[in-house]
Parts: structure tokens; C-alpha cells; sequence
């Protein structure tokens, strides 16, 4: 038997239920005070929680911890306007990974997650990385395109000013390409929390990239 058959008689070809949750990435009091259009961000991403909310979709906090940011402090806490509800997960990190060493994975998974709508600070780095580690776990990435920023810096310097920043990563996922993985890149008004059935993946994509030599392709409620 090869592999190409295998699949056949293994891989889902009807539709695929798609449910969404809503990733808040590191909306924390010392980051958003030096974060570019904070007050805008914070505004779409406290609309995105109450329409995710209203949807029934679980929405997950993700709080970094170290360099700076105490367990416990001031600047650690998450804004008000975002702080999670009751019952909601808030995931812990210490890297710009938000599936590294957390449970977030398992968060999801055991939301039956499919999509991940990706929010959050900061662009280039947080928000980049755990998006790009979301698919690398299985999950189809929307990133908020009006949801996510980055910190202010001076003119002079290496860095890109920040609104070109925010936009050279939007039009990076906007042309990433992910076998199996849907990547779209929406601003907040676009985005739709209601589950709904996703065409079902080509059954011999994986078995006809292995024939050919390629490789297969938490609950936190502690105080904020």
C-alpha cells in the first residue's frame, strides 16, 4: 500500500467544522504605555472580546512574565479594558513563543480550536512568533490587521518606524505560504466568530509530499 492510499482511507474529506478563538497577546500595563496607537488598539481588541464573547468563542490571554515584567506588578497586569473575564484562560509565557513551555496548545485543543485570531502586542516579535508557531501547530491564523501594534522608537535608528512596521508584517501574512494552513490577514470589522464548515483538505496532499521525500508535515485563573 502506499502512501497515497493510505490517506485515502484515512484523512476527513467532508467538511471541516472551523471554530475560532481570540488571542490577546501580551496586552499589559508597561507594554501599552509604550505602544504605538495604544488606545486604538486596546479599543479593537476590546471589541473583538465582546464579539467573540457573544459568538460563544473562547477568547485567551496571553501574559508574559521576566525581563521586566514581575509576576504580580503594576506593569504586569493586564490593561482593564482587556483584563479576562471570569472562567476565561490566561496563558503564561516567558518567550516571544506563546506555545512555548505553556499550555496554550492544549488550551485550544481542548476548546476544539481550529482558527486562531491573532491580537496583541508586539508585532514583530510576540505576536509574529506565536502566530507563526500557531501554524506550525495545526491552527489557521486570521491576523487582526487594526489588532495588533508595536512600541514607539525614535526617528533616527535600525528600526522601522512603527505604523511601517505594523504594515510590513500585515502584508508579510497577507503572501505566507503554509501547506494546509488557511492565512488571512482581516481588519476587526471583517472578522467572524461564528463556527462554520471549511472545504475539507486535499487527502493526498501530505501522502504525496511524503512519497516525495518531504517530512510529514492552559488554565491560569491566577491574579492579573
Amino acid at each position: 500500500m502506499t502512501a497515497r492510499t493510505a490517506a485515502a482511507g484515512h484523512r476527513r474529506t467532508g467538511p471541516v467544522p472551523r471554530t475560532s478563538a481570540l488571542l490577546v497577546i501580551d496586552m499589559q500595563q508597561a507594554l501599552v504605555a509604550i505602544a504605538h496607537r495604544p488606545a486604538e488598539t486596546v479599543a479593537v481588541i476590546a471589541g473583538l472580546r465582546r464579539r467573540a464573547a457573544a459568538a460563544g468563542a473562547p477568547v485567551v490571554t496571553v501574559q508574559h512574565r521576566g525581563g521586566g515584567l514581575a509576576e504580580g506588578s503594576h506593569g504586569w497586569r493586564i490593561v482593564p479594558e482587556l483584563a479576562p473575564g471570569a472562567g476565561e484562560p490566561v496563558v503564561h509565557k516567558t518567550s516571544a513563543d506563546g506555545f512555548l513551555g505553556t499550555g496554550l496548545d492544549r488550551t485550544l485543543k481542548a476548546a476544539g480550536v481550529t482558527e486562531v485570531v491573532v491580537t496583541g502586542f508586539a508585532t514583530e516579535i510576540c505576536v509574529d512568533t506565536t502566530a507563526r508557531q500557531a501554524l506550525s501547530h495545526g491552527y489557521d491564523v486570521v491576523l487582526v490587521a487594526d489588532g495588533h501594534t508595536t512600541s514607539v522608537r525614535p526617528d533616527a535608528g535600525e528600526y522601522a518606524a512603527p505604523e511601517r512596521s505594523v504594515a510590513h508584517h500585515n502584508e508579510i501574512f497577507r503572501n505566507l505560504d503554509f501547506p494546509g494552513r488557511s492565512i488571512r490577514v482581516l481588519p476587526a470589522s471583517a472578522v467572524d466568530f461564528a463556527p462554520a464548515d471549511l472545504p475539507a483538505a486535499d487527502p493526498f496532499a501530505d501522502a504525496d509530499a511524503a512519497e516525495a521525500g518531504a517530512p510529514e508535515a492552559e488554565a491560569a485563573p491566577e491574579s492579573r
